[in-house]
């Protein structure tokens, strides 16, 4: 049993490893790359900055910091957290036991740019495949997605109907196991439905008309679960039952702990200020309070 994991490994992340490590929680970091620091070409409203320096550079030198302290960093993909007084975080590395979490994944990642899918939101699309999946027994669904993310949602889902298939919106499958679970690479034109989601327009890339358009053809989904990507922190809250704020980021208090005891969130994913300065403060407040938890645990 592990007394703190990380997701994460960037600003708040790296922060909350100090902090952890210094008081001898030895942490692990689960790391699946930079995030929204690669959009940064230059950082100089950080302290102690002599020159500016770009966002990836700023990451680098945060791995080799808490290398330097023994801090575990695993590259892995996170696919879902389960468990409430202690947990158990599902990576594509494995699974691990832990008495504390910390999310530090980032902010919410937009939806994808598909007709249909913001109008259908609570009206057959979802983005939470354990919350949700009870209202579609024995029923057709879809989900969105093209990793082992989407695949983790399509299993979690296959718990309670037959009829699932993954459908990746023209992108090719990057899975790291095999499966029997149906895939679909077309590319989706819409989603449709009147007062619910009734389905998924497809474009048949095989069969090209003469004009040059692609044949469209419509496939039924009673749900479709948006898993694009990898998990971030705000969905993987949701699925843990943790309450998010009106504007769908994690609730913390002041010691950014979450609705759930022993789960703690720090950086973008709790909202405000989306600044490094803000990140390294919740994610060292993030790795002090993790630390008081888990010793008043023991």
């Amino acid at each position: 049993m592990e007394d703190v994991i990380i997701i994460g490994a960037g600003p708040a992340g790296i922060s909350a490893a100090l902090y952890t490590a210094r008081s001898n929680l030895n942490p692990i970091v689960i790391n699946n790359g930079i995030g929204a620091l690669a959009k940064a070409e230059k950082i100089e409203n950080y302290y102690g900055l002599e020159e500016p320096i770009s966002g990836e550079e700023l990451y680098e030198r945060g791995l080799v910091q808490a290398k330097a302290l023994g801090v575990r960093i695993i590259e892995a993909q996170v696919l879902g957290i389960k468990g409430f007084d202690t947990f158990t975080v599902q990576t594509t590395a494995g699974d691990f036991d832990t008495v504390s979490v910390i999310l530090a994944t980032g902010s919410r990642r937009a939806a994808p740019s598909i007709p249909g899918i913001r109008e259908f939101e609570g009206k057959g699309v979802s983005y939470c495949a354990v919350c949700d999946a009870f209202f579609y027994r024995n029923r057709e669904v879809a989900v969105l997605g093209n990793s082992d993310f989407a695949l983790h949602e399509a299993e979690e889902l296959r718990n309670v109907t037959p009829s699932v298939t993954i459908y990746t919106n023209g992108k090719e499958p990057e899975f790291s196991r095999e499966h029997p679970i149906a895939v679909n690479t077309m590319k989706i034109q819409a989603i449709e439905g009147e007062d619910l989601v009734s389905g998924l327009r497809m474009e048949n890339d095989i069969h090209a008309q003469e004009d040059g358009a692609a044949e469209a053809s419509f496939y039924p989904a009673d749900g479709i679960f948006v898993a694009l990507g990898t998990a971030g922190s705000a969905e993987i809250a949701r699925q843990m039952g943790a309450e998010l704020t009106d504007k769908e980021n994690i609730k913390v208090n002041s010691e950014m702990e979450t609705t759930i005891p022993g789960l703690f969130a720090a950086g973008d994913c709790t909202g405000g200020l989306l600044q490094v300065s803000k990140a390294v403060y919740e994610g060292s407040m993030a790795g002090i309070s993790a630390g008081k938890y888990v010793r008043h645990k023991k």
